[in-house]
């Protein structure tokens, strides 16, 4: 039996162990979220800095704004402020330059501040949502110091590496988020895990070619050893029998992912369920989208369109609502992933 094989069939095993220590540390944080913000700011200031965050939000993430609007007000808000403290924290590292470490070590102490002043309009909101629904600040500087590490670390050895990175900069959103939407208990936090790096394996996928161009490879590099691949196949955007063998195992992995975050909904508000379920679903969306188009991610960005996703939607909504598993259909056919 090649390499290869042997990776497809032992996938599920090789991901044990990565979850326990991470699971740890997310209730180590849920059992001491530290100081809340104090925030003195009018109502003006406030509907300034969400409708700030509420613009970030609808410009850089299509899904993520789709999925928002299927909150209540107030909770739309606190995850409109959550996305633009996120995105903001990414832009840093992505485009600060040599200033970047810099630049990320003020914006951690001002997004962490207690008391945050009225000048900085994703931080006041950020502070607000935070102190509305007692946010642990851990995860918040967990999210920070991962990005950070995006400035002197391009490579993963194994998919247990990457998947500690994949806590730091998706995982802690989703518990971030879980905050926001309202939880029952801390059985949800290991389906939030699994469910964060579902996502930022997804992304990981779409985004090959752009974050090479960054000088990093997201990709677990014993993986693609033992799919006889290497830096040189990313650099001339080969998509061959190698490419779609190894992207195939990467996505029968997220769903597998996927399907276990999804079965921790029912630990979520009610009133929330519907929109967690929906951001889950749009996104693993994008792997059936990849798969479409024959793995061939250095040639487009795969996503899935606005009419598509206003189709999925009933279907969405009567899984959450009669308690059904995550359904992986990719155009009119369920993924084709096997059970592990």
């Amino acid at each position: 039996m090649s390499s290869a094989a042997r990776a497809t069939e032992t996938g599920g095993d090789r991901d044990a162990g990565w979850l326990d220590p991470l699971v740890e540390a997310a209730r180590a944080a849920l059992d001491d979220p530290g100081p809340m913000p104090t925030v003195q700011a009018d109502a003006d200031d406030l509907r300034r800095a969400w409708e700030l965050c509420r613009s970030i939000t609808a410009h850089h993430s299509r899904t993520f704004s789709f999925a928002s609007r299927l909150l209540p007000r107030e909770k739309r808000r606190a995850v409109w402020a959550l996305y633009a403290f996120c995105r903001t924290t990414d832009d840093i590292a992505d485009r600060g330059g040599s200033d970047a470490p810099a630049t990320l070590a003020r914006w951690r102490t001002e997004v962490m501040d207690t008391g945050p002043s009225t000048d900085g309009l994703v931080p006041l909101a950020w502070a607000d949502a935070r102190r509305r629904y007692c946010i642990p600040g851990a995860y918040a500087t967990a999210l920070i110091d991962t990005i950070r590490q995006d400035l002197v670390k391009t490579r993963y050895a194994t998919f247990d590496e990457l998947a500690r990175y994949c806590f730091g900069v998706a995982s802690t959103v989703g518990l971030m988020t879980m905050h926001i939407v309202g939880f029952s208990g801390s059985e949800a936090i290991p389906h939030a895990i699994k469910l964060g790096v579902a996502m930022q394996l997804t992304n990981i996928l779409r985004d090959v070619s752009e974050d090479w161009r960054l000088g990093r490879v997201y990709l677990p590099q014993d993986e693609m050893a033992e799919f006889d691949l290497s830096d040189e196949d990313i650099v001339h955007g080969r998509v061959d029998e190698r490419w779609r063998r190894f992207t195939t195992f990467q996505i029968e992995r997220a769903f597998r992912l996927y399907r276990d975050g999804w079965d921790g909904l029912g630990y979520l508000h009610r009133d929330g369920r519907f929109a967690i379920g929906a951001a889950a679903d749009l996104y693993a969306g994008i792997l059936c989208d990849i798969e479409r188009h024959g793995c061939d991610v250095f040639g487009r960005r795969a996503h899935v369109s606005q009419h598509r996703k206003l189709l999925r939607m009933p279907g969405i909504w009567a899984r959450i609502r009669f308690g059904r598993g995550f359904a992986e259909h990719c155009g009119g056919d369920v993924h084709s992933g096997r059970e592990e």
